[in-house]
C-alpha cells in the first residue's frame, strides 16, 4: 500500500475531527513549509478559532505576515502572543516573541 503525502493524512484526519487544534495548526505547517502563505494563514486563524489562547499561532502569524510583507500585521500578532505567553507564565515564548518584536521593530 502507498502511503499517503502528510498533508493528505492530515486533511483525511481532519475530516474525522474537523475542530483538532494540532491537526489544523499542523496543515498549517505543512502549508508554511511549501510557502503557501495565504493558505497558512487562513488555516491559522481557524486554529485560532478553535482555541483563541493557542499560543504558537500567534508567532507564525507574525512569520506569516511578514513573509506577506505586512510588518504591521506582523508585530500585532507578535504583541498579542507576547501578552498570551506572559498571562501563561511561558518564559521561552516570551523571548522569542520579544527577539521577533525586537527585530521588526529596529528595521
Amino acid at each position: 500500500m502507498e502511503r499517503l503525502p502528510r498533508k493528505d493524512m492530515i486533511f483525511d484526519m481532519l475530516l474525522k475531527e474537523p475542530n483538532d487544534v494540532f491537526l489544523n495548526y499542523a496543515l498549517a505547517m505543512e502549508h508554511l513549509a511549501t510557502s503557501d502563505f495565504e493558505l497558512a494563514e487562513a488555516q491559522l486563524q481557524k486554529t485560532l478559532s478553535i482555541d483563541p489562547a493557542y499560543l504558537p499561532c500567534f508567532y507564525k502569524l507574525g512569520q506569516t505576515w511578514e513573509k506577506l510583507g505586512d510588518t504591521a500585521k506582523a508585530l500585532g500578532f507578535y504583541k498579542q502572543g507576547l501578552e498570551l505567553a506572559r498571562s501563561q507564565n511561558n518564559t521561552k515564548a516570551q523571548g522569542e516573541l520579544s527577539e521577533a518584536i525586537w527585530m521588526l521593530e529596529d528595521e
